[in-house]
């Protein structure tokens, strides 16, 4: 099946395929997605603008065909991630009434699932975990930030460590640690008969 994905970031467009593809192999063995290059789009032009939300979505219909299906992510940053998301949800099913779609609201940024999952971090690129500095993964406003501070030898870089990260970071611990993540789990096992 073809997911067709809207992110907002350069890191997500990288990021986002290759963290499907793992959720594939983990979640429902045996079913490998075509995950065509995400459609990167500015926030809030995407929600803000009629025009430019229905433009992009017709644009993610034509690259899932009529078999696939539509994720929006987008980060929640200071909005309700719920509410936030049943609104999208519904503009975006008015817009393409013939794909199904979702919404998924990584709580506050992409990076809160690097916190979920930090331990299973620790040591590489340049992150240093500390199990005395956990905390709860959807509350720092600014969760790049959080990894930043971090990072000993080197800076954090969007278009690289994202993908990276996500290539390495334990699912299942962000799927215990992260509300927004598991939301994304179920979109997941809804739409590919996940476990």
């Amino acid at each position: 099946m073809k997911v067709a994905c809207i992110v907002e970031g350069d890191g997500e467009v990288a990021a986002l395929p290759i963290l499907l593809r793992r959720l594939a192999e983990w979640r429902s063995p045996g079913i490998y997605p075509d995950v065509p290059t995400p459609i990167r789009v500015h926030r809030d032009r995407f929600l803000n603008r009629d025009n430019e939300f229905c433009r992009h979505l017709h644009l993610a219909a034509g690259k899932c065909g009529e078999h696939g299906w539509i994720l929006v992510l987008l980060d929640a940053d200071d909005d309700c991630p719920a509410k936030l998301g049943e609104n999208i949800l519904q503009r975006a099913q008015d817009c393409v009434p013939h794909r199904p779609v979702s919404a998924v609201l990584a709580n506050r940024e992409f990076e809160a699932w690097f916190i979920a999952a930090a331990p299973s971090l620790d040591g590489y690129r340049g992150f240093v975990f500390d199990p005395h500095d956990a905390t709860e993964p959807e509350v720092p406003r600014h969760a790049k930030g959080w990894i930043k501070e971090r990072m000993t030898s080197r800076s954090y870089g969007e278009t690289t460590d994202q993908p990276a990260f996500t290539a390495r970071m334990d699912l299942q611990q962000a799927f215990e640690r992260s509300r927004s993540f598991r939301k994304l789990c179920g979109e997941w096992d809804r739409r590919m008969g996940g476990i």
